[in-house]
């Protein structure tokens, strides 16, 4: 369980530090499972402003390629760099090696629109039963 992260409904997960002036993002596991094998990502550099809703990347699996969409404002601080050379940790370990990006918090009051791991869960089973 990833309780202490918080997800969106394009299914990424961020977990913030506890002052909420940093997180980090990936994507969830049922994305890693949806997209299959994970061939390449593209992400933004560091510095980059990000745009709640936003596409800030790519990635792209065996199957297709699917846009990152920002889940808060804020500016990319570090970039997971290993992903470069093995996009597939995002497969192995989505909520650990296979992080994407660091984001400085622009507007902390933006973790709020954010789902808990439970209501994640909940808005997964009920979109696979629409």
């Amino acid at each position: 369980m990833h309780y202490d992260r918080l997800f969106s409904k394009d299914h990424e997960w961020l977990l913030s530090d506890d002052s909420k002036e940093t997180a980090t993002v990936g994507i969830s596991d049922h994305a890693q499972e949806s997209l299959g094998d994970i061939v390449f990502i593209e992400l933004p550099d560091v510095g980059t402003k990000i745009a709640k809703s936003e596409p800030f990347g790519v990635v792209e699996s065996v199957k297709a390629a699917s846009d990152l969409y920002a889940m808060i404002d804020g500016e990319v601080t570090e970039v997971n760099d290993a992903l470069a050379q093995t996009p597939e940790l995002v497969n192995s370990d989505p909520f650990g090696a296979g992080w994407m990006i660091k984001v400085k918090v622009a507007d902390s009051s933006q973790l709020d629109d954010l789902m808990t791991e439970d209501e994640y869960k909940t808005f997964v089973a009920e979109s696979q039963n629409d």
